[in-house]
């Protein structure tokens, strides 16, 4: 199976360029199910159903969330009625939305997505390792492949994650930072990891935000509002994890383009 996975989405100009490269990149590497964070789409801070369906026309299947889950209160409603919307597995259960899904990939095969949230400098939510394990248990002989967007701050978090599932989920992709790392890897019991997958959005930011805000933030301890970029240059981050019949992963590629 290949998946390909998308960073996080931030802004229109971050749906804009995923319109406008993703279709080139399905017909280059033709993957079975394609997956993105979407939880910075609308206006850099959460998700509507109008950035959702922007998402999905563009030939996305699935998009994941994260600590911005909630910042549009439009989200609720995309949560109870779109199985294709998850939000972290870890959030408390009274949560509206569910923190999986099962899908069918265009290979016929099952893959589970799951979302989860660090805790390292993030909110105050559930243990992420164990609501995992205990799901993985709950959901074992379901599906041929297992795929976690880990939307933390720390990497050591993410990659301790990715150690404990080493062997049990074909991939553990971090997301949240919006900078593509380098150090993708397969695991020695074939689990791929990457630490950050990066962002779709304005390549002339600070991770989104125009960067004169940020500035004033770390010099005179400003408290403007964060203002995203909408105008200029745009990166698109992603991955592709190739997995073999067991679910188990064998290549994990970086992609990413400035335009």
């Amino acid at each position: 199976m290949n998946i390909l996975f998308l960073g996080d989405i931030s802004g229109r100009l971050g749906r804009d360029i995923v319109k406008k490269i993703l279709p080139e990149w399905v017909n280059k590497y033709q993957p079975d199910i394609v997956i993105a964070n979407g939880e910075n789409s609308a206006g850099g801070f959460g998700i509507t159903s109008q950035t959702a369906e922007d998402i999905f026309s563009s030939g996305v299947d699935v998009i994941t969330l994260g600590n911005h889950t909630y910042s549009k209160s439009e989200s609720i409603n995309l949560l109870e009625n779109d199985s294709r919307v998850i939000r972290p597995l870890n959030y408390p259960a009274a949560n509206q939305g569910y923190g999986y899904g099962i899908y069918t990939a265009r290979n016929g095969e099952k893959i589970a997505v799951i979302n989860l949230l660090g805790r390292v400098f993030l909110d105050v939510v559930d243990n992420p390792f164990e609501k995992v394990n205990d799901l993985l248990k709950s959901i074992e002989g379901q599906c041929d492949s297992i795929f976690i967007d880990f939307h933390a701050e720390a990497t050591s978090e993410k990659a301790a994650m990715a150690w404990m599932l080493d062997g049990r989920v074909t991939a553990v992709i971090g997301t949240h930072t919006h900078v593509q790392t380098a150090d993708e890897r397969v695991l020695p019991n074939g689990t791929a990891f990457l630490s950050d997958v990066g962002m779709c959005g304005a390549y002339n930011s600070i991770l989104g935000v125009k960067p004169d805000i940020i500035v004033d933030r770390m010099l005179n301890f400003g408290r403007k509002k964060f203002e995203i970029v909408e105008s200029g240059s745009s990166i698109i981050c992603g991955v592709l994890i190739t997995s073999d019949d067991t679910g188990k992963a064998v290549d994990i590629l970086c992609l990413s383009q400035v335009f």
